[in-house]
């Protein structure tokens, strides 16, 4: 059920890479308990000045390496789990040559019964 949206710089990050991105990003979030094949991903390129991120705050400092990841998900994990997830993802793609520093990470949660996966239907809604 996590919607996940991936947003980089063209100029940066390829769709292909993007691609990759959302691998690290589904592969975290089955760990903290995801189901296989519940992957809804949304990667958007921008030009450059499309996207403003704070380039020094909390002392963090960012480069046009910057990867904006947002994931709206049902509401319920545990903060451990969330570092896990947020853990997860910047070694994720350390490992692909993004700086740690440039993974910016927004988590949005929701009730279940505000997803509709088709059909017109709210299939994790309770009967009623």
């Amino acid at each position: 059920m996590p919607l996940v949206r991936i947003d980089t710089f063209d100029a940066i990050h390829d769709a292909t890479a993007r691609g990759t991105f959302g691998e690290v990003v589904y592969d975290a979030l089955r760990a903290i308990g995801v189901p296989e094949g519940d992957r809804f991903q949304i990667l958007a390129g921008h030009a450059s000045g499309a996207v403003v991120y704070g380039s020094n705050y909390l002392g963090i400092e960012r480069t046009d390496g910057f990867v904006a990841i947002q994931i709206t998900l049902n509401a319920g994990r545990t903060l451990a789990q969330k570092r896990s997830l947020f853990a997860a993802i910047a070694d994720g793609l350390a490992r692909l040559g993004v700086r740690r520093e440039d993974v910016f990470v927004n988590l949005v949660e929701t009730a279940k019964e505000n997803w509709s996966f088709g059909n017109g239907e709210a299939q994790y809604a309770e009967a009623g």
